[in-house]
Formats: C-alpha cells, sequence, structure tokens
C-alpha cells in the first residue's frame, strides 16, 4: 500500500501574512489627514442626504470640502518635495 502524503508545495508565510514595513507605517500616517477629512467630509454629505441644508449645513459642507482639499494639497505638495528627479 502507498502512504498518503501532501502533493503541495511546503507552506511558507505569503506577502499578505507579513506585518507592515517601517516604510508602509509612514505611508500611511502620511496619509492619514487625507483619509481623515474625506471622513469628515462624507460625514457632512451623509448628514445632508435626507434633509434639506440649511445655511449652517452648507457652511460645514463648504468647510469640509476645503480641509479635503488642503490635505490632500500637503500631501501632494510633500511628495513632490520628498521625491525630486522623480518625472
Amino acid at each position: 500500500m502507498k502512504p498518503i502524503v501532501a502533493l503541495q508545495a511546503v507552506v511558507t508565510a505569503d506577502d499578505f501574512d507579513r506585518e507592515p514595513t517601517p516604510a508602509e507605517l509612514d505611508a500611511v500616517a502620511a496619509e492619514m489627514p487625507v483619509v481623515l477629512a474625506d471622513i469628515e467630509l462624507l460625514d457632512v454629505e451623509i448628514s445632508l442626504l435626507d434633509r434639506k441644508a440649511t445655511e449652517w449645513d452648507m457652511r460645514r459642507l463648504r468647510r469640509a470640502r476645503r480641509r479635503a482639499l488642503a490635505a490632500r494639497r500637503t500631501l501632494t505638495n510633500r511628495g513632490a518635495v520628498t521625491a525630486p528627479g522623480v518625472a
């Protein structure tokens, strides 16, 4: 009688099973202001879905949009400064 053995390769750690590298954690930390500003904007937009917007709501929406754009601009400008020579 033949023994039954596994026909697959030795099990190794996939790329998905590893911890994030310090560079990846730094990239996430750099993008966090953009993520938080987008969450705030989304929160305002969701709150306005089922009711008519007042003047205060419109001010809150404009403020959230400006913060999101400013956070994206800051991240983009920081990327341009830290990576010179990248075309």
